[in-house]
């Protein structure tokens, strides 16, 4: 067994929260002229797009009074919450300061619950581009060494308690141990893992796709050693973020937004569930969810000409790599998507015969509903009359997971007592805090801005200052150097209205 001395700091996962963790520990040091040391271990590839942060478009939502309470019945974490909305401009600012160039939207279409005037920001490049640009900045240290392909196993503690390291399993197959005073916890949910999903949420879980290929390295490996020393949880554990996806496309996260605008019908061509009841981003996980749990992982997206005039160039419709299906009567739609003619307009046509006279405004709940029918769409229910007709093929997709372990506002672990664990910390995905339904475009926000707290607050606290003797660091196989390849190309423009 190899032990690796002398780091002041392990963080596991290199997604946005660990990868905010270790530059802001690298940079607080040295603006306080202290020596300290940083081991970043990473179960993924060198390369590879591991985790779920590489894959994301990023939405950032700045609200001026991020509101969780709502949808999670009072459950969420008030401070935690408080902390989250003090630190989301100072984040985004952040970013922008090392680099990363947002793209600032103003939807003109789509009602959003946000409290930011109809305004939100999205990177440029997505996720990754928000990653490599960390990466650039961190590899300009010498106190961090990079551990690919390296597992996880265990904290180790001394006999009070107090975390000591890190054991992981490297690929060569042989334990190792990673000596640290603190450990930084930020490898993501458990969604790659079917037999926490079937413990936690329950049957069936296996039938999800993951939404993107680096979550199947999401196994709640930081959600296990934490609870084996003693960490207290939050978040709804039988939760979880789905969305509905295109089943024809060719790339991943290639989600249908826009349920609102349309019907949305299962296999015999039956709507199942109200399409207008709240804001897009409100019910675009609870239909998932329904497709998922009672619709046989089948679903079908139907609307026309009227409606895809107006999100033509739109993230609504075009996320996806594939074109909508197209026919010139709802029966020719309905066989290009292997659907039932008949039934399907039938459907149609109850639907169209159902609508009251409202008008029909996209940017406000319009009231414009239909009675009669089960489920009744309660908003947005515009008629589909005017040809072409537009359909999609959809399946639900696994996104991330909701349960995970507590923190304070500062990014401490705590226990299940709630007090501190010493030398615990932890932030992104794997920490709990969505209750019932997620608050959209919050989970890289808080992932990004917990991380950063939790590098400082470990910065600020090392004892160490620089020039003071300290156990040299047997060197890691892979140093994060200049000559270290990261994949640093921008995502296809097809996907930069992804989530």
């Amino acid at each position: 067994m190899a032990s690796f001395k002398g780091y002041d700091l392990v963080v596991v996962g290199s997604g946005f929260a660990g990868s905010m963790a270790t530059l802001n520990f690298l940079e607080e040091c040295k603006k306080q002229h202290k020596s300290g040391r940083v081991a970043l271990v990473e179960v993924g590839k060198d390369g590879e797009r591991c985790g779920a942060s590489r894959w994301t478009m990023a939405y950032l939502r700045l609200d001026k009074n991020l509101d969780f309470g709502q949808v999670s019945n009072g459950l969420a974490d008030e401070e935690y919450c408080h902390k989250l909305q003090k630190e989301a401009g100072i984040t985004a600012h952040y970013l922008e300061d090392h680099g990363v160039k947002f793209v600032h939207h103003d939807e003109t279409n789509v009602l959003l619950e946000f409290k930011t005037g109809q305004h939100f920001v999205f990177p440029e490049g997505g996720g990754k581009a928000i990653i490599s640009k960390l990466f650039e900045q961190i590899r300009e240290f010498d106190d961090c060494d990079i551990y690919w392909e390296t597992e996880a196993i265990r904290l180790m503690t001394d006999d009070a308690g107090a975390i000591r390291g890190l054991k992981v399993r490297k690929n060569d197959g042989l334990l190792h141990d990673l000596l640290a005073p603190n450990v930084v916890l930020a490898c993501g949910g458990f969604e790659g893992n079917q037999e926490m999903l079937a413990r936690y949420i329950g049957r069936n879980t296996h039938a999800l796709p993951l939404i993107a290929p680096g979550l199947k390295y999401n196994r709640g490996a930081g959600l296990r050693m934490a609870l084996e020393v003693g960490a207290g949880t939050a978040g709804s554990f039988d939760g979880m973020h789905c969305e509905l996806v295109d089943t024809r496309a060719g790339k991943p996260d290639a989600v249908i937004w826009g349920h609102n605008y349309g019907i949305v019908v299962n296999k015999g061509c039956q709507r199942f569930y109200d399409e207008g009841k709240r804001h897009l981003f409100a019910t675009f996980e609870m239909i998932a969810l329904e497709c998922w749990r009672d619709q046989n992982q089948s679903c079908f997206f139907v609307t026309d000409d009227v409606i895809m005039q107006k999100f033509k160039g739109s993230w609504v419709y075009d996320t996806t790599d594939k074109p909508p299906e197209k026919g010139d009567t709802i029966e020719e739609l309905a066989e290009k998507m292997h659907l039932d003619p008949k039934e399907l307009k039938k459907t149609v046509d109850a639907y169209n015969a159902a609508i009251n006279d409202r008008e029909f405004d996209l940017m406000k709940l319009d009231g414009k509903a239909t009675t009669g029918l089960s489920p009744n769409k309660t908003n947005w229910a515009n008629p589909i009359v005017k040809a072409p007709f537009y359909g999609y093929p959809m399946t639900s997709h696994l996104t991330f997971t909701y349960g995970g372990v507590k923190t304070d506002i500062n990014a401490r672990v705590l226990s299940t007592n709630d007090v501190p664990i010493p030398g615990l910390w932890a932030a992104g995905e794997m920490t709990g805090l969505f209750y019932n339904e997620y608050p959209p475009a919050t989970s890289c926000l808080r992932s990004m801005a917990f991380g950063r707290l939790a590098g400082l607050e470990i910065a600020k606290n090392l004892g160490r200052p620089q020039g003071t003797a300290s156990e040299k660091a047997i060197p890691s196989e892979r140093r994060i150097d200049d000559n270290m390849s990261m994949d640093q190309a921008a995502l296809p423009a097809e996907v930069k209205a992804a989530a």
